[in-house]
């Protein structure tokens, strides 16, 4: 079972997420829970040296490596940024990145958290310039070399990007993970010793460093939710039963009781926002909305809701709308 992480995450915390497919799926459950959280902003990066040079390169205001642009049936992409960032032109795309890049600067420096989730530690250079790539964007594999990163140089990596973070924010918390989606491409061998280099790596930087924490969603994964019925289809990626399960572990390690309490309190409230009348808008479903309403009047100015009160109140004035007698 997780433990009680030293550092507590509170409801004002302004949260950044960076990395796998599974930072995407915290940073939602964290944004469906009101928190402050930035998900995700240069799509999704599995490797740690391609975070690590991304966070650096948001630190220091350095621009995108002009060496890195590629153009695909018409768009345009570059190797140290996801799919997702994409431009019809590459001037369109530097401005895009650049402004990301900026923004992600401006969010560390400030941010309580960095969530930083590693799917894998094999890499890919891009042979022409002998950089790391964070996406081969579908290009042929020739121009490519696949290999498994070094424990020592994934170390060296990490351990210069929290050096920099912490000069730039001192009051920034740092949470690793490994993602406990396996990458079967590999084999399961090397899937295996992959998952684990990057384990034995964040264990020694909590270990080096007093604001670097660690919480286990791999090994809840394949220890404790350990069935088959806890994945998807492809028996790779966990289901959301298993991503409520972790994220529920991940709030008894580290949120603060007044976040715990907020959590239980908004779950009440979610279920009854997605409540649907079967009998159309009748009294009983007015008063309903009324009280719902005066429910999340009450959470004003601890967190954003006015989207939810908007749509009750537009409810509300259905059911009166509905109750005006026919000319």
């Amino acid at each position: 079972m997780p433990i009680k992480l030293p550092q507590a995450l509170r409801q004002t915390d302004e949260i950044l997420t960076i990395g796998s497919c599974f930072a995407d799926v915290m940073g939602r459950h964290l944004a469906d829970h009101k928190l402050n959280v930035t998900i995700n902003p240069f799509g999704t990066i599995f490797n740690p040296v391609s975070m690590a040079k991304l966070l650096l390169m948001a630190l220091n205001g350095s621009r995108p490596d002009e060496n890195l642009y590629v153009e695909r049936d018409g768009v345009w992409f570059h190797y140290d940024f996801h799919s997702s960032l994409w431009a019809n032109s590459r001037e369109a795309l530097t401005e895009k990145l650049v402004g990301t890049l900026q923004k992600v600067g401006e969010t560390l420096r400030r941010a309580d958290w960095l969530f930083l989730t590693f799917g894998t530690a094999m890499v890919y250079r891009h042979i022409e310039t002998g950089q790391v790539v964070a996406n081969c964007h579908k290009m042929p594999g020739s121009l490519f070399e696949k290999y498994l990163y070094s424990l020592d140089h994934v170390r060296d990596t990490l351990t210069k990007l929290l050096k920099a973070l912490h000069r730039a924010n001192p009051n920034l918390n740092v949470l690793l993970t490994v993602s406990p989606v396996r990458h079967t491409r590999d084999t399961l061998p090397v899937n295996q010793v992959s998952k684990s280099l990057l384990r034995v790596v964040c264990h020694e930087l909590t270990v080096w460093h007093d604001f670097v924490q660690y919480f286990p969603s791999y090994e809840i994964m394949v220890d404790d939710l350990r069935d088959y019925r806890f994945y998807e289809a492809d028996l790779i990626h966990p289901n959301a039963v298993a991503h409520e399960y972790i994220f529920q572990k991940f709030g008894e390690s580290l949120f603060d009781d007044e976040l715990r309490t907020f959590i239980a309190e908004w779950a009440g409230i979610r279920k009854s926002l997605a409540h649907r009348p079967l009998y159309g808008p009748t009294e009983g479903h007015r008063r309903f909305l009324t009280h719902l309403l005066a429910r999340l009047e009450a959470l004003q100015g601890r967190v954003d809701v006015s989207a939810e009160i908007a749509s009750v109140r537009e409810q509300l004035d259905a059911t009166v709308a509905n109750r005006q007698p026919a000319n």
